[in-house]
Protein backbone atom coordinates (compact mmCIF):
# COMPACT_ATOMS: atom_id res chain seq x y z
CA UNK A 1 0.00 0.00 0.00
CA UNK A 2 0.55 3.64 -0.60
CA UNK A 3 2.16 5.58 2.69
CA UNK A 4 -0.93 7.68 4.73
CA UNK A 5 1.23 10.78 3.35
CA UNK A 6 0.88 9.81 -0.09
CA UNK A 7 -2.99 8.79 0.03
CA UNK A 8 -3.91 12.23 1.21
CA UNK A 9 -4.70 11.48 4.96
CA UNK A 10 -4.48 13.49 7.67
CA UNK A 11 -4.72 13.21 11.20
CA UNK A 12 -8.12 15.39 10.83
CA UNK A 13 -9.00 13.19 7.94
CA UNK A 14 -8.80 9.83 10.29
CA UNK A 15 -10.96 11.90 12.80
CA UNK A 16 -13.29 12.35 10.14
CA UNK A 17 -13.79 8.70 9.18
CA UNK A 18 -16.10 7.73 11.63
CA UNK A 19 -17.78 4.25 11.88
CA UNK A 20 -21.18 5.24 10.70
CA UNK A 21 -19.73 5.50 7.23
CA UNK A 22 -20.88 3.13 4.17
CA UNK A 23 -18.39 0.48 2.42
CA UNK A 24 -16.12 2.69 0.69
CA UNK A 25 -16.48 3.43 -3.22
CA UNK A 26 -14.14 1.59 -5.58
CA UNK A 27 -12.86 4.12 -8.16
CA UNK A 28 -11.23 2.15 -10.83
CA UNK A 29 -8.76 4.19 -13.01
CA UNK A 30 -6.73 3.26 -16.01
CA UNK A 31 -4.37 5.29 -18.42
CA UNK A 32 -7.13 5.71 -20.85
CA UNK A 33 -7.02 4.99 -24.87
CA UNK A 34 -8.35 6.07 -27.96
CA UNK A 35 -8.98 2.50 -29.15
CA UNK A 36 -12.52 1.02 -28.96
CA UNK A 37 -11.77 -2.20 -28.50
CA UNK A 38 -9.08 -1.06 -25.72
CA UNK A 39 -11.74 1.30 -23.78
CA UNK A 40 -14.23 -1.72 -24.36
CA UNK A 41 -12.35 -4.37 -22.79
CA UNK A 42 -11.24 -2.16 -19.79
CA UNK A 43 -14.95 -1.08 -19.18
CA UNK A 44 -16.22 -5.17 -19.53
CA UNK A 45 -13.54 -5.47 -16.50
CA UNK A 46 -15.09 -2.40 -14.32
CA UNK A 47 -18.43 -4.40 -15.08
CA UNK A 48 -17.23 -7.05 -13.84
CA UNK A 49 -15.58 -6.02 -10.77
CA UNK A 50 -18.79 -4.27 -9.88
CA UNK A 51 -20.94 -7.50 -10.02
CA UNK A 52 -18.48 -9.01 -7.52
CA UNK A 53 -18.95 -6.65 -5.03
CA UNK A 54 -22.37 -5.59 -5.24
CA UNK A 55 -22.59 -3.47 -2.19
CA UNK A 56 -19.77 -1.42 -2.97
CA UNK A 57 -20.70 1.55 -5.68
CA UNK A 58 -18.27 1.16 -8.85
CA UNK A 59 -17.08 4.44 -10.88
CA UNK A 60 -14.43 4.18 -13.67
CA UNK A 61 -12.14 7.14 -14.56
CA UNK A 62 -9.00 8.10 -16.63
CA UNK A 63 -5.59 9.81 -16.33
CA UNK A 64 -5.74 10.57 -19.34
CA UNK A 65 -7.12 10.55 -22.80
CA UNK A 66 -10.87 9.26 -21.83
CA UNK A 67 -13.17 11.20 -19.30
CA UNK A 68 -14.11 11.47 -16.55
CA UNK A 69 -10.96 12.03 -15.77
CA UNK A 70 -9.75 10.93 -12.43
CA UNK A 71 -10.21 14.21 -10.15
CA UNK A 72 -13.80 14.52 -11.48
CA UNK A 73 -14.49 10.88 -10.95
CA UNK A 74 -13.45 11.15 -7.95
CA UNK A 75 -15.33 14.34 -6.77
CA UNK A 76 -18.02 12.63 -7.83
CA UNK A 77 -18.24 10.05 -5.46
CA UNK A 78 -19.69 11.22 -1.81
CA UNK A 79 -18.42 9.16 1.09
CA UNK A 80 -15.17 7.70 1.22
CA UNK A 81 -13.70 5.88 -1.62
CA UNK A 82 -10.82 3.23 -2.32
CA UNK A 83 -8.85 4.52 -5.62
CA UNK A 84 -7.69 0.83 -7.69
CA UNK A 85 -4.81 1.80 -10.34
CA UNK A 86 -5.73 0.08 -13.43
CA UNK A 87 -2.42 0.04 -14.58
CA UNK A 88 0.56 -2.41 -14.04
CA UNK A 89 3.31 -0.90 -11.54
CA UNK A 90 4.66 2.75 -9.80
CA UNK A 91 5.42 5.59 -12.26
CA UNK A 92 3.98 9.36 -12.37
CA UNK A 93 0.77 8.57 -12.61
CA UNK A 94 0.14 6.58 -9.30
CA UNK A 95 2.56 8.54 -7.30
CA UNK A 96 1.65 12.16 -8.90
CA UNK A 97 -2.01 11.79 -10.54
CA UNK A 98 -3.47 9.36 -8.46
CA UNK A 99 -1.64 10.38 -4.98
CA UNK A 100 -3.12 14.47 -5.48
CA UNK A 101 -6.18 13.11 -6.62
CA UNK A 102 -6.76 11.21 -3.35
CA UNK A 103 -4.95 13.90 -1.25
CA UNK A 104 -8.05 16.48 -2.11
CA UNK A 105 -10.03 13.93 0.08
CA UNK A 106 -10.19 13.35 3.69
CA UNK A 107 -11.82 9.92 2.83
CA UNK A 108 -9.89 8.27 -0.25
CA UNK A 109 -7.00 6.15 -0.42
CA UNK A 110 -4.61 5.14 -3.58
CA UNK A 111 -4.07 1.66 -3.11
CA UNK A 112 -0.86 -0.23 -5.00
CA UNK A 113 -0.64 -1.10 -8.99
CA UNK A 114 -2.01 -4.07 -10.26
CA UNK A 115 1.69 -5.20 -10.65
CA UNK A 116 3.87 -7.27 -10.10
CA UNK A 117 1.71 -9.43 -9.07
CA UNK A 118 1.62 -13.77 -9.60
CA UNK A 119 -1.75 -13.54 -11.17
CA UNK A 120 -0.73 -11.55 -13.90
CA UNK A 121 2.40 -14.12 -14.65
CA UNK A 122 -0.57 -16.44 -14.95
CA UNK A 123 -2.69 -14.25 -17.60
CA UNK A 124 0.42 -13.58 -19.27
CA UNK A 125 1.63 -17.63 -19.55
CA UNK A 126 -2.12 -18.25 -20.72
CA UNK A 127 -1.63 -15.34 -23.76
CA UNK A 128 1.58 -17.23 -24.81
CA UNK A 129 -0.15 -20.30 -24.85
CA UNK A 130 -2.39 -19.36 -27.46
CA UNK A 131 0.21 -18.30 -29.65
CA UNK A 132 2.32 -20.73 -32.11
CA UNK A 133 5.95 -19.92 -30.43
CA UNK A 134 8.03 -22.65 -29.43
CA UNK A 135 7.13 -23.63 -25.77
CA UNK A 136 10.66 -23.51 -24.75
CA UNK A 137 11.56 -19.84 -26.94
CA UNK A 138 12.96 -17.23 -24.65
CA UNK A 139 10.24 -14.58 -24.09
CA UNK A 140 10.87 -10.41 -24.34
CA UNK A 141 8.12 -8.65 -21.47
CA UNK A 142 6.98 -6.01 -23.82
CA UNK A 143 7.00 -3.05 -20.71
CA UNK A 144 5.34 0.54 -21.61
CA UNK A 145 8.29 2.08 -19.53
CA UNK A 146 8.89 4.83 -17.71
CA UNK A 147 10.84 7.43 -15.88
CA UNK A 148 10.25 7.35 -12.74
CA UNK A 149 12.61 4.94 -11.14
CA UNK A 150 9.83 3.02 -8.98
CA UNK A 151 8.43 1.82 -12.30
CA UNK A 152 12.10 -0.56 -12.99
CA UNK A 153 11.86 -2.48 -9.75
CA UNK A 154 8.23 -3.66 -10.67
CA UNK A 155 8.71 -4.59 -14.52
CA UNK A 156 12.08 -6.56 -13.36
CA UNK A 157 10.02 -8.18 -10.44
CA UNK A 158 7.15 -8.70 -13.08
CA UNK A 159 9.59 -10.51 -15.60
CA UNK A 160 10.87 -12.55 -12.72
CA UNK A 161 7.58 -14.02 -11.74
CA UNK A 162 6.80 -15.13 -15.40
CA UNK A 163 10.24 -16.39 -15.62
CA UNK A 164 9.44 -18.80 -12.70
CA UNK A 165 6.12 -19.76 -14.21
CA UNK A 166 7.43 -20.79 -17.13
CA UNK A 167 10.53 -22.14 -16.28
CA UNK A 168 12.19 -19.79 -19.19
CA UNK A 169 14.38 -16.69 -19.40
CA UNK A 170 12.17 -13.60 -19.32
CA UNK A 171 14.21 -10.49 -20.43
CA UNK A 172 12.13 -6.90 -19.89
CA UNK A 173 12.24 -4.27 -22.77
CA UNK A 174 10.71 -1.27 -23.09
CA UNK A 175 8.74 0.51 -25.56
CA UNK A 176 9.22 4.53 -23.89
CA UNK A 177 11.19 5.99 -21.55
CA UNK A 178 13.60 3.14 -20.33
CA UNK A 179 16.28 0.53 -22.56
CA UNK A 180 16.66 -2.05 -23.72
CA UNK A 181 14.10 -0.98 -26.56
CA UNK A 182 11.38 -4.21 -27.74
CA UNK A 183 13.64 -4.34 -31.18
CA UNK A 184 16.75 -4.36 -29.22
CA UNK A 185 16.00 -7.36 -26.88
CA UNK A 186 14.64 -9.30 -30.11
CA UNK A 187 17.94 -8.24 -31.94
CA UNK A 188 19.88 -9.82 -28.40
CA UNK A 189 17.40 -13.12 -28.58
CA UNK A 190 16.70 -13.54 -32.00
CA UNK A 191 14.23 -16.71 -31.21
CA UNK A 192 12.16 -14.58 -29.07
CA UNK A 193 8.56 -14.70 -28.52
CA UNK A 194 6.94 -11.24 -27.73
CA UNK A 195 4.81 -10.77 -24.45
CA UNK A 196 2.83 -8.15 -24.03
CA UNK A 197 2.10 -6.79 -20.44
CA UNK A 198 -0.30 -3.85 -21.13
CA UNK A 199 -3.78 -4.17 -19.96
CA UNK A 200 -5.49 -3.70 -23.14
CA UNK A 201 -5.33 -2.56 -26.52
CA UNK A 202 -4.56 0.91 -27.58
CA UNK A 203 -1.36 3.09 -28.73
CA UNK A 204 1.43 1.35 -26.76
CA UNK A 205 0.11 -2.12 -28.36
CA UNK A 206 0.27 -1.03 -32.01
CA UNK A 207 3.97 0.14 -30.87
CA UNK A 208 4.52 -3.31 -29.62
CA UNK A 209 3.01 -5.29 -32.58
CA UNK A 210 5.48 -3.03 -35.13
CA UNK A 211 8.46 -3.61 -33.15
CA UNK A 212 7.94 -7.36 -32.63
CA UNK A 213 7.52 -7.72 -36.43
CA UNK A 214 7.33 -11.38 -37.62
CA UNK A 215 8.15 -12.47 -33.89
CA UNK A 216 5.06 -14.23 -32.40
CA UNK A 217 3.40 -11.51 -30.35
CA UNK A 218 0.23 -12.27 -27.68
CA UNK A 219 -2.44 -10.34 -27.19
CA UNK A 220 -2.44 -8.01 -24.06
CA UNK A 221 -3.51 -8.93 -20.67
CA UNK A 222 -7.57 -8.08 -22.12
CA UNK A 223 -8.28 -9.54 -25.47
CA UNK A 224 -11.30 -8.63 -26.18
CA UNK A 225 -13.06 -11.69 -24.45
CA UNK A 226 -14.45 -12.43 -20.80
CA UNK A 227 -11.77 -10.68 -18.73
CA UNK A 228 -9.32 -12.99 -16.77
CA UNK A 229 -10.81 -14.08 -13.48
CA UNK A 230 -7.68 -14.00 -12.21
CA UNK A 231 -7.39 -10.13 -13.17
CA UNK A 232 -10.86 -9.42 -11.64
CA UNK A 233 -9.65 -10.98 -8.32
CA UNK A 234 -6.57 -9.03 -8.33
CA UNK A 235 -8.57 -5.52 -8.93
CA UNK A 236 -10.90 -6.65 -5.79
CA UNK A 237 -7.99 -7.70 -3.55
CA UNK A 238 -6.71 -4.41 -4.03
CA UNK A 239 -9.84 -2.82 -3.13
CA UNK A 240 -10.34 -5.32 -0.03
CA UNK A 241 -6.34 -3.42 0.92
CA UNK A 242 -7.48 -0.32 0.18
CA UNK A 243 -10.71 -0.86 2.64
CA UNK A 244 -8.94 -2.68 5.11
CA UNK A 245 -6.31 0.75 5.55
CA UNK A 246 -9.51 2.88 5.90
CA UNK A 247 -11.00 0.69 8.39
CA UNK A 248 -7.71 0.74 10.57
CA UNK A 249 -7.28 4.53 9.93
CA UNK A 250 -10.99 4.73 11.05
CA UNK A 251 -10.35 3.25 14.42
CA UNK A 252 -7.22 5.62 15.31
Amino acid sequence: MVSHAESGFSRRARRAYTRDMPRPALLAVSHGTSDADGAAAIALLVRRIAERIPDAAVHAGFVDVQQPDAPSALAAIEGPAVVVPLLLSQGFHVRVDLGRTAAARDDAVVTDPLGPDPRLADVLAMRLAETDAETDAPVVLAVAGSRDPRSLPDAEGMAALLATRLGRDVVPAYLAAREPSIAEALRAHPGAVVATYLLAHGYFFDVTRREAGSHSLTEPLLDGGEPPSALVELVIDRYLAGEAELAALRGR
